[in-house]
């Protein structure tokens, strides 16, 4: 890991095209600003394990999770032959 000291106003170069500025210090936080290609994903990484645990969560949906979801739906209208 590269630990660096910056001051507001400069800046982090990460390979060509994502630039991090440091905006300032509050507290105990600071707020930066990132500058990157429009294809690459920025998120927080307590969204992105928010995120993983949910989706595992649903995956280990239990036996009556079926009949579960098919309690909640209305149902089929029963076709009419003519």
């Amino acid at each position: 890991m590269l630990v660096l000291t910056r001051k507001p106003g400069e800046q982090i170069m990460i390979g060509d095209g994502i630039v991090i500025t440091v905006l300032e210090g509050r507290g105990d936080g600071v707020r930066i600003g990132i500058e990157a290609p429009r294809g690459v994903p920025i998120q927080r990484r307590e969204v992105i394990e928010a995120i993983a645990a949910a989706n595992l969560a649903a995956a280990e949906a239990g036996p009556d999770a079926e009949d579960a979801l098919r309690g909640l739906m209305p149902p089929r209208a029963t076709p009419v032959e003519g």
